[in-house]
């Protein structure tokens, strides 16, 4: 081997570490306790947050309607009632 194609013992070693952008956005969302939610629906992400399941399991509740709660279809987009996901939960 070539002097040339060696690596170089004395330069500094550099280890990249990214998160996907996947999971660089789910470690900076943050969420508002579910009491002081003030809006009348919440997005597939959030309501799963709140009720600890995947959004994929929400999704899938929808499709097959087999879930405990039935979301709003708001221009194409699933909307989960808060105040069903607090009943739900047992908060009042």
């Amino acid at each position: 081997m070539h002097a040339s194609h060696r690596a170089d013992a004395s330069a500094p070693q550099v280890t990249l570490t990214t998160l996907s952008n996947k999971a660089a956005r789910k470690a900076a969302v943050t969420y508002l306790p579910l009491e002081t939610q003030t809006r009348p629906t919440l997005g597939t992400a959030e309501a799963a947050y709140y009720l600890n399941r995947q959004p994929q399991t929400l999704r899938s509740w929808a499709s097959l309607q087999n879930g405990p709660l039935r979301p709003l279809l708001i221009n194409g987009r699933l909307a989960w009632s808060v105040a069903d996901i607090r009943r739900l939960l047992g908060i009042v």
